[in-house]
């Protein structure tokens, strides 16, 4: 059989499968087993990890254990039930004080990756333009190209807070763009928009008729200020989306659901999409999200977690030569990787954290697409809060050790 004909052209058509360039985190996979296997009794400090690491709160399990068994949530869900419409709702209502009519502005989706992959069917015709903010995630940029759209990254730098500049966009490609992705609380960069720059990205998109798609599952996540969403903007609920998720705020990140909302028309447009790609996530695992999501005393201590361990990851960085200081949001920390180690001189973000892998038994994620960066994450594993501190005081010792140079 002939395979390599079948294969489509955007994924490499021919040669798809034959490609031997190893991405980043292959990369990093790769180094923690070598590690292993070099020194096997070094335990592997894994601060590279995006998900939680504690178990979903005891009033969602509780409301599983009853809902999975019931019979009227035995079926297709579709494009959701109206009692995680009415809490998701009651969520934007809570946290930023923003109705949302839960039959025609907000629809349930299984996580927002799937949100985010099926957006461009509903916008995207070859040779239209998708704005992207990088470093960040690829999977709207990634379909854009599978239906033949063209994709411009808008760099995140540090001197402009981690915010892309909208005087620096030519207006001929503004022109061509459809979708404006920005992800605020910022993974990596911990940085958090201001609501000058919503309504200056509110301005720019209502002048060249783009739609705002906003990831937002770190809206809960922050550590200075109030709760921000930019459907709290004047105008935002005419031309932005705005995507939350039970996975980080909620520690539900394999229980995959989340939900969208904001402006009608492109909710519509997207639920149409998400008709014809899914039948909807299991009605069990709506109704449980459905007992918290709404509840900030859940998020609040969920969030505390993630500051006392990012204040001591803080104070430790710093010790040790980095330039560290606390994040707006999310559970990250986003620091400039440090140029070389005793004799060993580094070349880029992902030379360091691969060293400090096969060295230190330190796992980070390394971003050079702006400069070279090191993002470590609070949620690595531990058994209690005397443990945290345990592993907390091994990455200090082995930092200390590495004899890094910045």
């Amino acid at each position: 059989m002939k395979k390599e004909a079948l294969f489509a052209d955007r994924i490499g058509g021919a040669e798809y499968g034959k490609s031997t360039a190893i991405y980043k985190f292959e990369k990093i996979k790769r180094a923690k087993q070598r590690a292993r296997e070099l020194h096997p009794e070094l335990e592997i400090l894994d601060f590279g990890v995006g998900e939680p690491d504690q178990l979903s709160p005891a009033p969602v399990r509780e409301a599983m254990r009853s809902a999975i068994d019931r019979m009227d949530n035995r079926g297709y869900a579709d494009n959701g039930t109206a009692l995680f419409a009415e809490a998701a709702s009651a969520y934007m209502q809570n946290f930023f004080g923003v109705e949302v009519d839960p039959a025609r502005q907000i629809n349930h989706s299984l996580g927002i990756k799937s949100a985010l992959s099926m957006l461009p069917l509903a916008f995207i015709n070859p040779g239209d333009l998708v704005f992207q903010t990088v470093p960040g995630y690829p999977v709207m940029a990634t379909h854009t190209r599978y239906l033949g759209g063209d994709v411009l990254d808008l760099p995140l730098l540090e001197e402009n807070g981690f915010l892309p500049d909208l005087d620096a966009i030519d207006p001929d490609d503004a022109s061509r763009c459809k979708l404006f992705y920005i992800n605020y609380p910022n993974n990596p960069t911990g940085a958090v928009a201001t609501d000058a720059f919503y309504d200056e990205l509110i301005a720019f998109v209502q002048k060249y008729n783009i739609l705002i798609v906003q990831d937002a599952p770190y809206a809960t996540l922050v550590y200075e200020g109030s709760y921000r969403s930019i459907l709290q903007r004047p105008g935002a609920m005419d031309c932005a989306l705005e995507l939350h998720s039970m996975s980080k705020a909620f520690n539900m990140t394999g229980w995959r659901l989340g939900f969208f909302c904001g402006a009608d028309w492109a909710v519509d447009a997207l639920a149409h999409i998400k008709d014809n790609c899914d039948s909807g996530q299991f009605k069990a695992i709506q109704e449980a999200s459905a007992a918290v999501v709404a509840d900030k005393d859940v998020a609040q201590s969920i969030c505390t977690h993630y500051e006392v361990r990012l204040k001591k990851m803080v104070e430790i960085l710093k010790r040790c030569g980095f330039d560290a200081s606390m994040p707006g949001g999310t559970f990250y920390l986003y620091v400039k990787a440090p140029v070389g180690a005793g004799e060993v001189t580094f070349d880029s973000a992902e030379d360091a954290a691969l060293y400090l892998i096969e060295t230190a038994g330190i796992s980070t994620v390394p971003w050079d697409n702006t400069g070279a960066y090191l993002r470590f994450g609070a949620v690595f594993e531990s058994k209690n809060d005397a443990d945290d501190d345990r592993v907390l005081g091994l990455m200090e010792e082995r930092l200390r050790d590495a004899a890094l140079r910045f």
